[in-house]
């Protein structure tokens, strides 16, 4: 990218205002604090000619990823609420779960791709930079959790934990809000299943390995990738990806089932979807399922904007195909349009590249022998009263 230019004066010797473009931040995801659909005014920088633009990257490759100079990292500021729930009900058919928690809204890790990104938006914050940096902790989802799963009403079914944003983000280190959640769980003898890009989920294995002896947890390991360099634009504060295959071996050794998610699939950028699942595979992962890029609301602009700043040379390419993996009409490409919200279609895609993507997958889990044993948690366990105190039977 090119050094920002000053405002130069017109024909008329008056000045013009000039944009300033949106540059690569160092650590984070997103390149901008881009405007939510609900903000009513927009702001835009531009270059007042006292000389503060972007810094110079001139020099460096005009589709090279994530190097070159960045402009420092925005700080990241923790809110604390008072939840008023902790479970999520699940009504989408195409998810496997059917009850959620999730101790955080937004996440430090920053991954560009996030379909939670627009959940922002609620908050009054940007689905951009916002959501990585202005992180809100439920201070108190382990009392919350404990009452909802004592309710006279309430009925056990699968919860997994970090279906929205990570529970082992960067703040759960100091906060600990996903450890206690699964202490009221091991002490409910509750059935549950997490998913993370971190590997701060070893520190937890005093805790998932006797339960899973159980058959009452299982972890599922995102590894998006297993290029360093791509992954630490897509993901600037996850684990790298050696980091999450000693995690699932780690996990493993202890006697925990573990899964891997190779999502999402973009096309022309993540191609190595056969050598993750090999690598997960040898690390000691038994099962795996996919996801492809999916568009909603404010992350169509916020991934466009993250393919000019890091790959502005395949940025048509990738999108094109990615409204080919959505099945797009004509009259949709003419649009911009590159998603299909439909339960139907919307994890997978649909027309000839999805079908080409899922024989992939399916041979290589053939190949390797992942998928072949289901990981059945047992929710006749579950003992409400446990939680007030009271003995069990059991």
């Amino acid at each position: 990218m090119a050094s920002t230019p000053r405002s130069d004066p017109d024909a008329s010797g008056l000045p013009v205002e000039v944009r300033i473009p949106v540059q690569a931040i160092r650590g984070r995801g997103a390149a901008s604090a881009m405007p939510h659909r609900f903000t009513r005014d927009v702001r835009e920088a531009v270059d007042d000619g006292w000389g503060h633009g972007s810094p110079d990257l001139a020099g460096s490759s005009p589709d090279d990823g994530c190097d070159g100079d960045v402009a420092p990292a925005p700080v990241t500021t923790v809110h604390f609420e008072a939840a008023r729930s902790a479970i999520s009900a699940n009504d989408s058919p195409d998810i496997s779960f059917d009850l959620s928690v999730n101790p955080y809204r937004g996440c430090e890790h920053g991954c560009i791709y996030c379909f939670a990104r627009p959940t922002h938006s609620y908050l009054n914050f940007s689905p951009g930079l916002d959501f990585e940096t202005q992180i809100i902790a439920k201070q108190n989802i382990a009392e919350v959790l404990r009452r909802e799963l004592g309710a006279p009403r309430y009925v056990p079914k699968l919860i997994n934990i970090g279906s929205n944003t990570d529970c082992y983000q960067p703040v759960e280190r100091d906060l600990r809000l996903t450890r206690a959640v699964i202490e009221v769980l091991r002490e409910a003898r509750h059935p549950f299943s997490l998913i993370t890009k971190s590997s701060a989920v070893e520190r937890d294995l005093d805790l998932l390995a006797p339960l899973a002896a159980q058959n009452l947890c299982a972890v599922y390991i995102t590894v998006t990738t297993l290029d360093a360099q791509l992954a630490r634009c897509l993901e600037p504060r996850a684990a790298a990806p050696h980091r999450r295959l000693r995690t699932i071996r780690t996990l493993v050794d202890a006697g925990v089932p573990v899964g891997v998610s190779v999502a999402p699939q973009i096309p022309f950028l993540n191609e190595d979807m056969e050598q993750v699942l090999e690598a997960a595979y040898e690390a000691g992962a038994r099962s795996a399922f996919y996801t492809v890029l999916r568009l909603p609301w404010e992350l169509d602009g916020l991934f466009k904007e993250w393919l000019q700043v890091h790959y502005p040379q395949r940025a048509a390419r990738v999108l094109a195909r990615v409204q080919d993996l959505h099945g797009m009409t004509a009259e949709q490409r003419s649009t911009g349009k590159a998603y299909d919200s439909s339960y139907a279609t919307r994890m997978k895609g649909s027309g000839l590249w999805s079908d080409l993507l899922r024989q992939r997958f399916a041979s290589a889990c053939r190949r390797l022998g992942l998928n072949r044993e289901r990981v059945e948690l047992d929710v006749s366990q579950f003992r409400p009263g446990l939680l007030q105190g009271q003995s069990s039977l059991f």
